[in-house]
């Protein structure tokens, strides 16, 4: 049965009419047409469909929307525009192109929210700090290194830029599995 559920996306708030088990990657790629956000095993193993709640990663596909309550939910069309997650954002993206890491792309949304989730909260991340913030993330060609190489370009990026901005207080993610 629908109901009416407020969701505040990408800044955005949104007054949708759905049934509250309605897994949020559902209602963000049919019901607000945010395509960004990907479907891939509908169990939360792969990682595509990550979105971040009040900076933290979250799978869309096992989130029903009527928990998300007041959270702010951000999908890879929402990190443009302005503020610090914006700027790690930015180089983050800069360092995909660079690394050439997009193969077939299909993940490739999920695994940027994730590496922006992981910059926001540390800026210097060891090979460590990236393997456990994107292990959750499966990339079926296989682009690991080329992935990890981005996270430090793009670490590199926000520690030499004057435009740097260093993470908010309240931006602290943490991975749930």
């Amino acid at each position: 049965m629908s109901e009416s559920i407020t969701l505040q996306v990408n800044g955005a708030s949104r007054a949708l009419n759905v049934a509250p088990e309605t897994p949020l990657l559902w209602v963000l790629r049919e019901t607000l047409q945010l395509t960004g956000t990907k479907f891939g095993c509908g169990m939360a193993l792969c990682g595509a469909c990550t979105v971040h709640l009040d900076g933290i990663p979250t799978r869309a596909c096992i989130t029903p929307v009527g928990a998300v309550g007041a959270r702010a939910v951000t999908t890879i069309e929402g990190v443009t525009g302005e503020g610090s997650a914006v700027t790690v954002a930015r180089a983050v993206q800069d360092a995909w192109v660079a690394q050439d890491v997009a193969q077939c792309g299909y993940c490739q949304s999920g695994q940027v929210m994730a590496a922006v989730a992981l910059l926001v909260s540390n800026r210097s991340p060891s090979d460590s700090d990236i393997d456990s913030a994107m292990q959750g993330n499966l990339c079926r060609c296989g682009s690991y290194p080329r992935i990890r190489a981005a996270i430090h370009a793009a670490a590199q990026q926000l520690t030499t830029s004057p435009d740097a901005t260093p993470p908010a207080a309240d931006a602290s993610p943490t991975r749930s599995r």
